[in-house]
């Protein structure tokens, strides 16, 4: 299996493509993903394709992007494919594609968080009329499931909480919060699919990824994996706004795109928590992995006094997600804290989208 891709999500592709799953379920499908360029679905894409390069799945993947451009470099390696289309459409308008539709991946979002404080209502537009349009467009094409790419922040903030959150366990979300507009917005879009598959029939699942972090993050993003990259990256050490005592589920990427595929293919309910609970570390620890993965840098993680940050960061104290139900499907996590720093860090090494 050859995807001409980086060498890094190549050999993650390889890892979960041989995971002993029945992928015979997707052979002969046609698959939508949308935000096709973006971190967890361009790792769907590489799958599927990997599938047809490794299992002769036959699998025929149409990317759905909003910016072209972009994902032209980002998927260069892969639009050559006979099993693989490009498409430019905005989500929060009715959808036009012409195949039949076996599965649809909705991964498109606006995810950077700095895109929350300053566009609010853009990110509730994206993620609730996308998933009324993509929704029907899977009613219309009588898919057999329809994929949600949820978020751990649909728990809220649960206030003393210390253990590993099971997925029917809510806690407060501040609705006059702007910041608030992505996780209320993930939650409506639940909601919506839940109503879907009462009303329609239209199978959904729904992952609700930890937090994440490896290839294809972009170092803008935003969120500390992606600061905490482009410090060790560009040789600086690694300054923190806070105590750094938050406290996250961080899983490898490899991993994360694994137990979607276990909760899609051998999952009977709607919800599972995808998350590593074996790397349920403070956001200090989390920066104190990546300055040791390059010690020969001599880098260190610095404090300093708190900067207003208003509208930006989530304030919630403990998110760290129970896997046990997608565990109970067979599911392990299987790259370290350390492994997957390395891995990430070696990807942007290697990488043309390191700047």
């Amino acid at each position: 299996m050859n995807l001409s891709i980086n060498p890094v999500i190549q050999e993650d592709i390889e890892q979960i493509v041989s995971v002993d799953l029945p992928w015979d379920t997707l052979k002969d499908a046609t698959v939508l993903v949308t935000g096709a360029s973006g971190m967890l679905p361009s790792y769907v894409v590489y799958t599927l394709l990997g599938l047809n390069d490794k299992l002769n799945s036959n699998i025929k993947v149409i990317g759905l992007v909003r910016n072209e451009e972009k994902a032209r470099k980002i998927l260069r390696p892969i639009l050559h494919r006979s099993d693989f289309r490009l498409i430019t459409q905005d989500i929060t308008k009715p959808l036009e594609i012409e195949e039949e539709l076996d599965y649809i991946f909705h991964g498109g979002s606006a995810a950077k968080p700095k895109e929350h404080g300053l566009h609010p209502s853009l990110t509730m537009k994206s993620n609730i009329l996308g998933t009324f349009n993509l929704l029907d467009l899977a009613v219309e094409k009588k898919c057999k499931a329809f994929v949600f790419f949820s978020s751990s922040e649909i728990y809220g903030d649960m206030k003393d909480q210390t253990q590993p959150i099971q997925e029917t366990q809510y806690g407060v979300i501040d609705l006059l919060n702007p910041r608030s507009c992505y996780s209320e917005g993930k939650r409506a879009c639940e909601t919506i699919c839940a109503s879907y598959q009462s009303e329609c029939g239209i199978r959904c699942v729904l992952p609700r990824f930890a937090h994440i972090y490896g290839p294809g993050l972009s170092l803008d993003d935003g969120r500390v994996q992606a600061d905490f990259a482009a410090n060790i990256i560009r040789n600086q050490n690694i300054s923190m706004n806070s105590d750094g005592s938050s406290i996250r589920a961080y899983t490898y990427i490899s991993d994360a795109i694994s137990g979607l595929f276990f909760a899609l293919l051998k999952g009977k309910e709607m919800a599972y928590n995808i998350a590593d609970t074996n790397r349920i570390v403070s956001i200090r620890q989390l920066a104190e992995a990546f300055v040791s993965a390059r010690p020969e840098k001599r880098l260190v993680v610095e404090f300093k006094v708190p900067e207003h940050q208003k509208g930006i960061y989530n304030p919630t104290q403990f998110i760290g997600l129970d896997n046990s139900k997608l565990s109970a499907l067979g599911w392990t996590a299987n790259v370290n804290l350390d492994s997957g720093v390395d891995r990430m860090l070696t990807y942007y090494e290697k990488s043309e989208f390191a700047e």
